[in-house]
Formats: C-alpha cells, sequence, structure tokens
C-alpha cells in the first residue's frame, strides 16, 4: 500500500488528543497520588503518547522505563507472536505500583504478553493504559484499565502509530482510507 496515494481521514486532531491525555493524566494522578509508580512504555509505538501522559501525572516520584516488543514487524496486522526484543531495566520492581502504557489494544496479544512477562517480577500492582482500543479485533481477553479512545477496525497512523516505520511524528492521528481518484 502507498498511503501517500490514498486519502487520510483525520480520526483524533491534535487539540483532542492532548485534551483526552490531560483527562488520562488527572485520573491516573488521582489513582496513584500516594503510590510508587512505575510506568512501563511499549515501545516503539506508544513513546509520543507516553512522554505527553507522563507530562500530565504530576507525581514526583514517578518513574518510568521502556520495553521494546515486536508483533507487526512492517505488516499492517500482527503476526500474534509476541517476542521481548529489550526488557525494562530495573531487576527489582517489587516496590512499584506498575502502569504499562501502549499505543492500542488491537488483538491484545502484546499487551497480555507484556502483562504476564512483568507480573512475574511480582510488582505491588499492576494495571494498563491504551490510548486506542479496538476491541473488535481482539484474539485473547483484555480490558484495558485506562484507555483514550475506543476505535473501530480502522488502520491508523500517526501520533507515534506508524506506516512501515515512517509518519510517527505527524502530531494527529489519521486512518487512511480509499485511493485518491
Amino acid at each position: 500500500m502507498d498511503i501517500e496515494k490514498r486519502k487520510w481521514e483525520i480520526m483524533f486532531d491534535e487539540t483532542k488528543l492532548r485534551e483526552r491525555i490531560n483527562e488520562l493524566g488527572e485520573q491516573i494522578k488521582f489513582d496513584y497520588i500516594d503510590k510508587n509508580l512505575l510506568i512501563i512504555s511499549l515501545l516503539k509505538g506508544s513513546f509520543i503518547f507516553c512522554a505527553d501522559l507522563v507530562r500530565c501525572i504530576d507525581i514526583k516520584t514517578l518513574r518510568v522505563n521502556f520495553m521494546t516488543t515486536s508483533s507487526y514487524g512492517d505488516a499492517e496486522e500482527s503476526s500474534g507472536k509476541v517476542k521481548v526484543q529489550a526488557d525494562i531495566t530495573l531487576s527489582d520492581i517489587s516496590d512499584y505500583d506498575v502502569l504499562i502504557v501502549d499505543d492500542i489494544a488491537d488483538t491484545a496479544n502484546t499487551m497480555v504478553h507484556v502483562v504476564n512477562h512483568i507480573s512475574k517480577k511480582n510488582p505491588k500492582s499492576l494495571k494498563t493504559c491504551v490510548l486506542l482500543d479496538k476491541p473488535s479485533r481482539r484474539e485473547v481477553e483484555f480490558v484495558p484499565d485506562y484507555c483514550g479512545f475506543e476505535i473501530e477496525d480502522k488502520f491508523v497512523v500517526g501520533y507515534g502509530f506508524d506506516f512501515q516505520d515512517r509518519y510517527r511524528n505527524v502530531p494527529y492521528i489519521f486512518n487512511v482510507t480509499e485511493e485518491l481518484k
């Protein structure tokens, strides 16, 4: 697919994203205000969302760490096989309340795999946050604890979401639709 020859339908503009992320940040701050919060951002897709989100969570003890997982490669759909390419760098997270942040819950295979993986490290608590939730595509049972927007089954790009590792820097989320005439 050549997305340059297709129509881009903006789903969430910069204002809508900022408003919703501020709301999520306030809710997370309220829920974790007296806790030792560790946010684990799943790379690469969530890095922009996570950066904006943590700036909205006014907790002085908040820590951020990263994991890299893979299930897509250059494809538009998940292969269903999740690999942890780079684990978190903290060896002991037993004193932390952990929030895993990802860009999207689609099939939810990645998030369920990561939740199981992090659970084995014995955090005090473990919750999940996604910017986009696409429940119609679920292959495993999963409901995020925090969700920015629920969407239909559409291919999304921008604001961290990529197409062949490009377009992550677009400041809004768009859907790639039919070919231009």
